[in-house]
């Protein structure tokens, strides 16, 4: 065994004769779906890291409906790998805008399976625990059967089936619960209703786990280091945050780290079942992932969510003024 250079893990000999030697220049990575948060996460950490050049890319400048801009854009910078961040993420507006998230979700992944593969680039493509019905108590392997109940998550495993299809070398990380301290996600909209609310509704029949942008982002770059260095596990792979909580166990959480740094005016968090609330799509009643391949196959363990729920917290109010 020899330490790949810039990686971080002890790699087989093969390895690195398969792939970049260990003095070749930074592998380069291109991001789609730029501006939102796994994206902004993925190129704040490559963006620090010498082993990486960077090209993250909005969806102004890359629409991954628009098949010439794919090739356009693979064309002038010529990556390495493609790290798809790029989305519909809200279920609700997807029931609303079916045809919308079936053109980005899944349309949008075939034109970019297409072109990464007529260049023989390797796809790291983000999905979603959706892709799962939600009524294995006990969570779901790569290896379990898929049944997404709305249109959120059909869009999305259709993605999934046309890079299947399309490209052979293809990652599909699936990651459940996602949060930052940047762009539209549950972390931020809780924190300004609690400054706005006395008292909050979480649901608390839903159970998952969830996973800081950061952490995915860690993960990711971790993947990129081995492939770089020659390994091809290519396929389906599950990423969270270690400890099974609710949305109702991570607001609480939430609002405590919090309180160490606002006066909120939230007094009250109250647990209510998932029907209680005006949800247009159904969501998985478990949407806990078994990552138990990402760890054999990558050496890739999962961290706390609590710990990087603290560290977020910490830099949100270390970029605000109250």
């Amino acid at each position: 065994m020899v330490q790949c250079k810039k990686s971080c893990k002890t790699l087989p000999i093969s390895f690195i004769s398969r792939g970049h030697s260990l003095s070749q220049d930074p592998i380069k990575i291109l991001i789609t779906g730029g501006d939102g948060q796994s994206g902004q996460a993925i190129a704040r950490l490559a963006q620090s890291d010498p082993f990486f050049q960077v090209t993250a890319l909005p969806r102004k400048q890359l629409d991954i409906t628009q098949p010439h801009q794919i090739m356009a854009q693979l064309d002038r910078y010529l990556p390495d790998y493609v790290i798809n961040a790029a989305g519909f993420n809200s279920a609700d507006r997807a029931e609303r805008e079916p045809e919308k998230a079936l053109q980005i979700n899944a349309e949008g992944v075939r034109n970019l399976a297409l072109a990464c593969g007529e260049l023989s680039i390797p796809v790291i493509h983000l999905s979603t625990d959706y892709v799962f019905d939600g009524h294995y108590a006990s969570g779901y392997s790569e290896e379990d059967p898929v049944a997404p109940l709305g249109v959120y998550g059909q869009t999305r495993l259709q993605g999934e089936l046309y890079l299947q299809q399309l490209l052979p070398q293809h990652i599909i990380l699936r990651c459940s619960w996602i949060f930052s301290e940047r762009g539209d996600n549950f972390m931020l909209r809780l924190l300004n209703e609690a400054r706005e609310q006395s008292v909050l509704q979480a649901v608390d029949d839903r159970r998952g786990c969830p996973t800081s942008a950061h952490d995915l982002a860690r993960v990711v770059l971790a993947i990129l280091k081995q492939l770089s260095c020659g390994a091809e596990p290519w396929g389906i792979f599950h990423y969270c945050g270690a400890e099974v909580t609710t949305r109702y166990g991570f607001s609480e959480a939430l609002i405590a780290a919090a309180r160490q740094y606002e006066d909120l005016k939230v007094a009250k968090i109250q647990p209510v079942g998932s029907a209680d609330l005006p949800y247009e799509a159904l969501r998985p009643a478990t949407s806990v992932l078994k990552c138990k391949k990402i760890l054999n196959v990558f050496g890739i363990r999962q961290r706390p969510w609590r710990s990087e729920l603290q560290r977020l917290i910490r830099e949100y109010y270390g970029q605000i003024r109250l």
